[in-house]
C-alpha cells in the first residue's frame, strides 16, 4: 500500500506540481499554436497570475485539467491572501498535508467552492467534467440565469442541471452541433482557463454597466489597481517620436495595465494624427479605458497645432472678465475632447506674487488671491461644460518661489496665516466649486509639514515636497479643505523629486501620502513593480489603493468613458467644425485686445502713437518674434506708408541696436522675460536704449511680451503697454494699439511696485 501511495504521488508531481505551481507572474506560452481559440483567455489568466504552465513556455493545453487543478487555479484568482496564511489539514481522505495541493483544496472547502464525495474523498487527481466546472464556478461567481437559450438534451435530469443552466444562458459555456452539452466529458487545461477568463470578463462587464465600483476593483489584480494610478509620458520609442500606438507602447500599456498617459507636443503631428492617436490608444486599453491628459493651459504652455491657443493665463487676468475666462475653459474644453483628450492640467491657481518667479509668472491670472480664485472658478466650469476635466495646478501654490521646481526644491516659509489668506484661496474655492483634479507642488512648507529627510544627492536634510507630504495632502487637503476628488502629482521627472528621494521611495510615499496618480514616473515600469511590491508586502494598505482606483473609475464614468466611442471616420469629420473655429478664433482675438495694458504714457493715458511714414525700428531679442511683429505691423498699417527695420538685442550689438534708432522716427522695443529670475535679466540694454531715446525726444513703446515686471527694474519708461504673450493673438493686439486702432483697456494683474 505504502508503495502504490508514492507511485501516485510521484504521478502527480510529475504531471501537475509544475503546471500548478505558483503563477506569480505572466507567462509566455510556445505551446498553443494547435489551440489558438484559446490563446486569449490562457494568457488572460496567466496574466493574472491564475493559471501557470510547466517550464520552458509549455502550458499543455490539450492535457486534462484535474479537480486539484480547478481548485488550485480558483484559489490563485479569488483567495491569494488566504494562500500567505497558515491552513489546517482538509477533511479528505486522499488529501493528505503532503500532497501539492492539500492548501489550495483546504482553502476551496472552506470557502465553498468546491466539495467532496459522499466516501470522504476528494479525488484530486481525478479529470474535472464539464459539469463539475459549471458548479464550481457558479458557485465561486455566484451567477444568476441569463437571458440566452440554452437548452440541452443530455442535462434536464443531471445533478448539475441548475449550474449548467446559468452557465449556458449567460453565454459562458457553450454545448455541441447535436443539442447535446455532454456533462461528463472531460475538461481541457485551455477549455477550464477560457471558462475561467469569461467568467472574470462577464462579471466585470457587469460590474462596469451598473457602475459597481468595488465589484470591479474586487476582480482587479494589483497590477492594474496600481496600473490605474500611473500616467506616464510616451514621448519617445526606439529613439523616434511616439505619434502611433507602436510595439513598444502596446507593451507599455500591456504590462503595467496604465490607467492613464500624458501626452507632449512630440506625440502630435496635426489634429488629425492626434485624434487618430487617442482613438487607437482607447482601443488598445481593454475593459478600462485610458485618462488621456494634456497640458493646454493656453499662452505659453500650449499643444495643439492649429488649435485655439488663447492669450494665457495673465492676459484674461487683465481683463478680469469672468464670462471671457469660462468661454475661454469651454472653447479649450471642446477642442480637447474632440482630440480625445479628456484631462487638461489647467488653470493655473498659482498667485504670481513674487517677480522673480522663473516659472508661473504669465501662467499665472496674477498676484490677488481673490482674482486668481473669480477666474479660475469661471475656467474650471468651462472646461467641465465641454466635457472635460480641470486639473488645478500647483497645490498648495509655487506663486511666491525664486526656484524652479523642474530644476531643484524650492521652499516655501510663510506661516499658516500668510498661506491661508493667499495661496490656499484659490485652491478652497475651487474644492467648494467642485473642481475634480488637484495636481500637488514639489514644493516644501514647514509650516504645514516641518519633516526633514536625508537626500539621496548629496547626503543633506531636505524638507519633504507637498507632493510626498502625509500632512499636506491627506491632513490639509482631505482633512481641513473637505476635497473628495482626484489627487495627481506634478511630474516625478522633476529634479526636485528625482534627484532627492529616488524612485521607488518617492512613488511609495506618495501614494502613502494620499496621490491618487502618479503623473510621469521616471521609469514607469520600476514604478510600478515598486507598487506592486509596496502593497503585497503591506507597507501600503490594501484600502488606500481601492480608494485612489475608486476615485479613477468613477471620474472616468462621470467623463463618459466607458460609453461607447464614435467612429473614428465620425470623430475626424467634425474637427474642422471645432478646432480653430471662427467663433473660437473670436474668443480668442476678444481677450487678447481686452488684455492689453498701458504701463506707462507721457500722457497718463495712451502710449505714443505710430504715424503715417514713420521709420520703425523693431527691437528684439529674436529674428522670429521681430519678423512677426513686423509682419503684423505692416499688414495692420498697410495705408501709413510705413518703413520698417529690425534690430536685434543682444551682447556686443549695443551700439548696432543704436545706430539703427538714431534713424527711427519711432521704436518698438519688444521685451521677453519669462523661465528665468526677472532682477537677474539682461536689463542693461534695455535701459541704454531708452535713455538714448528719452534723451532724443523719440516716440517708442515699450512692448512687454512676458512678465510685466519691466518697471521694476528699467528707469524712466515714457511709454509701455503689455501684452502678456509673445503668440500672434497677443501681439497682433499690441500692434493695434500702437496704430490707435484699439483702445487699450486692460488693467495690470500683478503688484509692479
Amino acid at each position: 500500500m505504502h508503495v502504490k501511495w508514492m507511485t501516485i504521488i510521484g504521478g502527480v508531481l510529475g504531471s501537475m506540481l509544475i503546471g500548478a505551481a505558483s503563477a506569480a507572474a505572466e507567462e509566455r506560452f510556445v505551446d498553443l499554436q494547435h489551440s489558438k481559440w484559446a490563446e486569449d483567455g490562457i494568457e488572460y489568466m496567466a496574466k493574472r497570475g491564475t493559471v501557470a504552465g510547466y517550464g520552458n513556455g509549455i502550458f499543455k493545453p490539450q492535457a486534462q485539467v484535474t479537480r486539484a487543478q480547478a481548485v488550485t487555479f480558483m484559489v490563485r484568482e479569488l483567495y491569494p491572501d488566504q494562500l500567505q496564511k497558515e491552513v489546517e489539514g482538509t477533511i479528505y481522505a486522499d488529501v493528505p498535508t503532503t500532497h501539492p495541493f492539500h492548501r489550495e483544496i483546504a482553502i476551496a472547502a472552506k470557502n465553498g467552492l468546491a466539495s467532496g464525495f459522499p466516501n470522504g474523498t476528494f479525488r484530486p487527481d481525478a479529470p474535472l467534467s464539464r459539469a463539475e466546472t459549471a458548479a464550481f464556478l457558479t458557485r465561486a461567481y455566484s451567477l444568476a440565469e441569463g437571458n440566452e437559450p440554452a437548452r440541452w438534451t443530455d442535462t434536464d435530469m443531471h445533478w448539475a442541471a441548475a449550474p449548467i443552466l446559468i452557465m449556458s444562458s449567460n453565454g459562458l459555456v457553450g454545448g455541441y452541433s447535436d443539442a447535446t452539452f455532454r456533462p461528463n466529458q472531460s475538461v481541457t487545461r485551455a477549455e477550464y482557463a477560457v471558462f475561467m477568463a469569461r467568467v472574470i470578463r462577464f462579471e466585470r462587464e457587469a460590474a462596469i454597466r451598473t457602475q459597481d465600483w468595488d465589484k470591479l476593483i474586487s476582480y482587479m489584480t494589483v497590477s492594474e489597481q496600481v496600473g490605474q494610478m500611473l500616467m506616464p509620458d510616451i514621448r519617445q520609442w526606439n529613439g523616434k517620436a511616439t505619434t502611433t500606438v507602436n510595439e513598444g507602447l502596446k507593451r507599455t500599456i500591456h504590462d503595467q495595465d496604465l490607467g492613464g498617459l500624458i501626452l507632449f507636443d512630440k506625440n502630435i503631428v496635426d489634429v488629425k494624427q492626434l485624434t487618430t492617436f487617442t482613438h487607437h490608444l482607447q482601443r488598445e486599453a481593454g475593459d478600462i479605458p485610458l485618462f488621456l491628459s494634456i497640458d493646454q493651459e493656453g499662452g505659453v504652455i500650449k499643444r495643439i497645432p492649429g488649435g485655439t491657443n488663447l492669450p494665457g493665463q495673465m492676459a484674461l487676468g487683465a481683463t478680469g472678465d469672468t464670462a471671457l475666462a469660462e468661454a475661454a475653459g469651454q472653447l479649450t474644453g471642446e477642442e480637447l475632447k474632440a482630440l480625445g483628450l479628456q484631462i487638461n492640467f489647467a488653470p493655473v491657481l498659482d498667485i504670481n506674487s513674487n517677480p522673480d518667479n522663473p516659472i508661473i509668472g504669465i501662467r499665472s491670472f496674477g498676484s490677488n488671491a481673490d482674482l486668481v480664485s473669480r477666474l479660475g472658478i469661471a475656467t474650471i466650469q468651462g472646461l467641465q461644460q465641454s466635457g472635460v476635466m480641470a486639473a488645478v495646478k500647483h497645490f498648495p501654490g509655487h506663486g511666491d518661489t525664486k526656484v524652479d521646481s523642474h530644476l531643484g526644491m524650492p521652499v516655501l516659509t510663510h506661516n499658516r496665516e500668510r498661506l491661508d489668506a493667499v495661496e490656499l484661496k484659490p485652491f478652497r474655492a475651487a474644492i467648494e466649486n467642485g473642481v475634480e483634479m488637484i495636481m500637488t507642488a514639489h514644493i516644501a512648507f514647514p509650516a504645514i509639514d516641518n519633516e526633514y529627510v536625508t537626500s539621496l544627492k548629496d547626503g543633506e536634510r531636505v524638507p519633504i515636497p507637498a507632493t510626498l507630504s502625509k500632512k499636506v495632502l491627506t491632513g490639509l487637503l482631505r482633512g481641513e479643505l473637505g476635497y473628495e476628488g482626484l489627487i495627481i502629482s506634478d511630474a516625478f521627472t522633476m529634479n526636485a523629486i528625482a534627484e532627492h528621494f529616488g524612485e521607488n521611495k518617492s512613488v511609495e510615499r506618495a501614494v502613502s501620502a494620499g496621490v491618487d496618480i502618479i503623473l510621469m514616473p521616471k521609469d514607469s515600469a520600476t514604478a510600478h513593480q515598486a507598487l506592486v511590491n509596496a502593497v503585497n508586502n503591506g507597507m501600503i494598505a490594501d484600502e488606500t489603493i481601492h480608494a485612489s482606483v475608486k476615485r479613477i473609475l468613477e471620474m472616468k464614468s462621470k467623463y463618459g468613458l466607458f460609453e461607447r466611442s464614435e467612429s473614428l471616420s465620425h470623430k475626424l469629420a467634425q474637427l474642422n467644425g471645432i478646432i480653430g473655429s471662427k467663433e473660437h478664433r473670436a474668443v480668442e482675438q476678444t481677450i487678447a485686445e481686452r488684455a492689453v495694458t498701458v504701463l506707462n504714457s507721457r500722457e497718463g493715458v495712451l502710449p505714443d502713437p505710430i504715424k503715417q511714414g514713420d521709420r520703425v525700428v523693431i527691437v528684439a531679442a529674436e529674428q522670429e518674434q521681430a519678423k512677426q511683429l513686423e509682419k503684423q505691423l505692416l499688414q495692420a498699417a498697410n495705408n501709413l506708408s510705413l518703413k520698417t527695420e529690425i534690430s536685434l538685442v543682444g551682447q556686443g550689438k549695443t551700439n548696432e541696436m543704436l545706430q539703427a534708432i538714431s534713424k527711427a522716427n519711432y521704436v518698438i522695443l519688444a521685451s521677453y522675460q519669462f523661465r528665468n529670475v526677472a532682477s537677474q535679466f539682461g536689463w542693461s540694454d534695455y535701459q541704454t536704449l531708452i535713455n538714448v531715446m528719452n534723451k532724443n525726444e523719440q516716440r517708442y513703446t515699450l512692448l512687454s511680451l512676458g512678465n510685466p515686471y519691466e518697471t521694476i527694474y528699467l528707469q524712466d519708461v515714457r511709454s509701455g503697454i503689455a501684452v502678456y504673450g509673445k503668440q500672434e493673438p497677443n501681439t497682433s493686439a499690441g500692434i493695434k494699439v500702437l496704430l490707435g486702432q484699439l483702445k487699450p483697456e486692460g488693467k495690470l494683474p500683478v503688484q509692479t511696485d
